[in-house]
């Protein structure tokens, strides 16, 4: 009997994307030399070595909720950016064709997968930020915001709007494991809350094209700079939730992390006028989206701590619930 995709080990999983990826890359007109697993997480990158010696990331969605008509749109913004900023993203790859996506059928998952490619950002990942990666995450940011106020989704793509907590994908709070009556009751408070912040903040709102991901995770130190990566969640809101969502990834008790992050966005664009509660609750948003995604993902590690993240997300939630202030430093 055939074993379920999100069953397998997270091994079994890899090597049950592996054909994708180099079906993928045939299609975009590679010939691959070395294919190296890079990540998987919520979504799965390769490194492609191709014959000529360049070098590419893969990147199957796995669990990603983008459409080709997504891709499309967050490949044309990347080329922008590349053209009209000093931030440096990777170059998004074509097939010969000129599509700037392709979708795999895969048997093991029992869906197609749509797989995109870029160039490869040598460089180490910044992974966990100090105050001067903070200070220039901030710097960068603020120039996607100004570059994306004047830039238009092409008329063959679409980016999913940031107006509710979840961003649209479907609520599985209700499913986490290993709570009790309270601690529900605490997940549907948190989520009633942030749900009002967003509903108050997006009235009548402007919305522009945001990363809406920039953590250590997704930048690199390239040639002495920071780069910016993985536009596979970006989508359409207000600058200040992108401002939040990296402040999220910066709450782990060092204040001069998130004041680093401000002061940079503030060297090259005014910061988003906003009131400091509903900061807080775009900051806690954040967890609840990060709960959900482990909720309905089907990676195999992601799975295996959903029962403890549940857990953590309680405790960190509760504490904003109380004092009005969000910290991962608790769990």
């Amino acid at each position: 009997m055939c074993i379920p995709y999100d069953e397998r080990s997270e091994a079994e999983q890899v090597e049950a994307l592996r054909p994708t990826a180099l079906l993928a890359a045939a299609e975009l007109g590679l010939e691959v030399a070395r294919l190296e697993l890079v990540l998987h997480g919520y979504n799965t990158t390769f490194g492609l070595h191709a014959a000529d010696g360049r070098r590419f990331a893969l990147r199957v969605g796995t669990n990603s909720q983008s459409t080709r008509e997504h891709a499309i749109a967050q490949q044309a913004w990347q080329r922008a950016i590349a053209a009209e900023t000093d931030v440096r993203v990777p170059v998004p790859l074509a097939t010969p064709a000129g599509e700037w996506c392709v979708e795999v059928d895969n048997d093991a998952v029992g869906r197609p997968l749509l797989v995109t490619a870029s160039s490869w950002l040598d460089g180490p990942d910044a992974e966990a930020l100090d105050v001067d990666a903070a200070h220039a995450l901030g710097r960068a940011m603020a120039a996607l915001h100004a570059q994306a106020e004047g830039w238009r989704v092409p008329e063959d793509g679409t980016l999913t709007r940031f107006v509710e907590p979840l961003f649209g994908d479907r609520d599985a709070l209700d499913e986490a494991p290993g709570l009790d009556r309270e601690g529900r009751a605490a997940l549907a408070a948190a989520r009633e809350r942030a749900g009002e912040a967003f509903e108050r903040l997006h009235r009548g709102a402007s919305l522009r094209a945001l990363h809406a991901d920039l953590h250590g995770g997704n930048l690199k130190w390239h040639d002495g700079r920071i780069a910016v990566f993985d536009f596979d969640d970006a989508g359409l809101g207000i600058p200040a939730l992108d401002l939040a969502i990296s402040a999220f990834y910066l709450r782990g008790g060092d204040d001069a992390l998130e004041a680093a992050l401000r002061s940079g966005y503030a060297e090259v664009a005014p910061l988003p006028e906003l009131d400091p509660a509903d900061h807080e609750a775009l900051v806690a948003a954040r967890q609840l989206l990060l709960l959900n995604a482990v909720l309905t993902s089907s990676t195999a590690d992601l799975r295996a701590q959903a029962v403890d993240y549940a857990q953590v997300s309680l405790v960190r939630l509760q504490h904003w619930l109380r004092t009005g202030a969000f910290t991962r430093a608790l769990a």
